[in-house]
């Protein structure tokens, strides 16, 4: 394979059939998940993906202002890619939503670009491709381990942590339809 067939590619590229460990944060870090209302435009939207194959969900968390997946993208959403349009699709519902909710609020993402008044998810979200089945349970373990960190203290035990796969993992509880098991690919 040629070196340049890479060069022009965002680190975000993301190959079909690939499993990753992904990343997206809230513009400016700001804790816009905070509230279950957002946190269900996500989770509404991985179903969504999920039930139209489009992709397998394997792990996730919902933190105040990033969340972590891994996930495999099996096709495009159209002529979008899937990530694209996940974080199309969840921006505009944000939108939506703190209009009815919180107006103001509005402000704070508002940039100034062409294609559109607000920016609610940083650009360039981290895809790192799982090569080992010891990277993809290294990055499992930090996904559930997220709600405990230093920072965020929002659980003592990861399966405290409603918005995360943590009980699918560690207890066998499928609280997520979409979620499937990583042990299963790895």
């Amino acid at each position: 394979m040629p070196d340049n067939i890479l060069a022009n590619r965002r680190k975000s590229y993301i190959e079909p059939g690939e499993i990753l460990f992904w990343t997206a944060t809230i513009n400016k870090w700001m804790n816009l998940l905070e509230q279950d209302a957002y946190k269900s435009i996500i989770i509404n939207s991985l179903q969504y993906l999920s039930d139209a194959c489009k992709v397998d969900i394997f792990a996730f968390v919902l933190m105040p202002n990033h969340i972590h997946l891994i996930w495999r993208i099996n096709e495009k959403n159209g002529k979008e890619t899937t990530q694209g349009a996940f974080l199309k699709y969840t921006a505009h519902e944000f939108k939506k939503l703190l209009t009815q909710q919180n107006p103001a609020m509005l402000s704070a993402y508002a940039v100034t670009a062409n294609n559109k008044k607000y920016e609610f998810w940083k650009r360039d979200s981290l895809a790192v491709h799982l090569f080992s089945r010891q990277v993809a349970f290294q990055k499992l373990d930090y996904i559930h381990a997220n709600p405990l960190s230093g920072k965020w203290k929002l659980v003592t035990e990861p399966c405290q942590y409603r918005y995360s796969s943590a009980k699918f993992y560690e207890m066998g509880q499928k609280d997520y339809a979409f979620l499937k098991d990583l042990r299963e690919v790895f």
